[in-house]
Formats: structure tokens, sequence, C-alpha cells
């Protein structure tokens, strides 16, 4: 019966089948459809040019599109544990003398919250909720300057161009709101998106994006990187595997809390 779908019902029950596990094996919907994986990946391709998808290695991904900054209060109570695992994670690789520049966003807080603070660690931040709860610490905790942002509790703005102008970092840990293989990593607000590309530029180091699975697949307004340019992501063990598939298809390496290994 699937074998006599027509390309307009093919196409619809692969946006139903992606609207219910957002990804899909080409594979997979070979099977569903009774058609060949060539007919599929036609499918997929027109459908990518529609907006509805974004093809991957192997299969698609559901297309979403984040217009709006999420509230800071919203944000800051989905996948608490795997933040705290990004963010420990993270922290593990700064080493003495270090100094990181690390952008706003809930991960982030999660990193400065955990950076051990006996090893002479500088942090330029425009992050301000890091900084308020830092407290009394051998951390330096350097805040860049500028308007502030409410809706992720940041400042930005020429005030903060201008300072982090004035500083190279051996590091950077980049917080996103959305990672796709076409748009790369991108963020939902102008202004964030203008403090982390130069923070990018003044890195003589590591560049690392920290972001827990649920940015695979979205788009937001304002690209910061392409997927290219920041060659590790550390996030959770819950990304899926043709996610990984695809990034790893890009060199991007993948650094995931279990690979923590405790002395």
């Amino acid at each position: 019966m699937s074998k006599q779908l027509i390309p307009a019902q093919r196409r619809e029950r692969i946006q139903e089948y992606l609207t219910l596990h957002k990804i899909a094996p080409s594979s997979e919907l070979s099977s569903l459809l009774g058609v060949s994986e060539a007919t599929v990946r036609r499918d997929l391709e027109w459908m990518e040019n529609e907006g509805i998808l974004y093809r991957t290695h192997g299969g698609a991904i559901l297309s979403q599109h984040l217009q709006l900054e999420p509230e800071y209060t919203q944000r800051v109570q989905k996948q608490v544990e795997e933040k705290i695992a990004i963010g420990r994670l993270a922290a593990s690789l700064i080493n003495d003398g270090d100094i990181v520049f690390v952008n706003s966003g809930t991960t982030a807080t999660q990193l400065i919250r955990q950076i051990r603070t006996n090893g002479n660690i500088t942090v330029v931040t425009n992050n301000i909720t890091a900084a308020l709860e830092i407290g009394e610490s051998n951390l330096e905790l350097i805040l860049v300057g500028g308007v502030f942002q409410p809706k992720s509790n940041s400042i930005a703005g020429r005030f903060a161009i201008d300072n982090i102008g004035k500083i190279y970092a051996d590091k950077a840990f980049i917080g996103v709101d959305g990672i796709t293989i076409k748009h790369g990593y991108t963020v939902p607000s102008n202004v964030e998106a203008e403090v982390i590309r130069l923070m990018i530029t003044r890195t003589t180091g590591s560049i690392y994006v920290i972001s827990d699975h649920t940015k695979w697949g979205i788009v937001s307004n304002f690209e910061v990187a392409g997927i290219d340019e920041i060659p590790t992501l550390i996030t959770d063990e819950k990304l899926g595997q043709t996610a990984k598939d695809a990034l790893t298809k890009r060199d991007i390496q993948i650094l995931e809390p279990q690979m923590l290994v405790k002395g």
C-alpha cells in the first residue's frame, strides 16, 4: 500500500514521523514508506528546500526556528542535570593561568560555577548571573560592561565590544541557542552574537561550544560561527547518533560528560 503513495503523501508521512521522533534515518523512512532510500533522499532534498527539515548524514531532522530569545527564568529550569555535567566537563579543560572567555546563558553559568578557584584563572564574561553567584572566590572574574539584556541576564553593546577588543584569551567557551549543519551556531540576539563573534576572534587557543542536546536542529536568527569554524562541541550523552554522525563527518569533535575521567 505504501508503495502506491504519491510524493505529496510520502512527504506528509515523513513530516509526521519527524514531528513525533525529531530524527528520521533514511533506512527507517524507506521501510515505513515502502520505497528505496534513493526515493527517500529525493523527498528529503525537496523538503529541505522547502524549509521543512534539514538533511543529515543518513537521514533528516525536523526544522525548528527559534525567533525569540527565551526568558532566562524559563531556560534555567530546563535540562539542569545535563547543563551541570557539561559545565563540569568544560571546567576541567581550563588550566592554571588561563584567561578564558565565557558568554551568557545557563550552561555557561554552570561552567563558571564549577571552575576551581586555586589556579590563578581569569574569566572574562558578559554573564551577570555568574558574577552575582561567584561570591568570595580566588577566581578573577572580569565583567565586560555594557547595556543590560534582561531576557538573557547579560550585558552587551558597544561598551562590551570595546572592552573585549582589548583582551586576548587562551580559551573560549560559547553557549548557543541553535546548532545545525547548514546554518551553524546561532543565537536569537544580535547584540549577543556580536559579543560571541568578537570573543572567538580574540581567542588565541581552543574554542568550545557548550550546549545540551536540545539545541540540535534549532535555527535562531543570528549566526555566530559556521559549523566548521568551532571544532569542538561539549554536549550531553542524549545527543542522538544521527546528529553525532553528521557532526563527526564535518570533523567536529564531540565531548560528553561520561568521557571525563576522575583521577
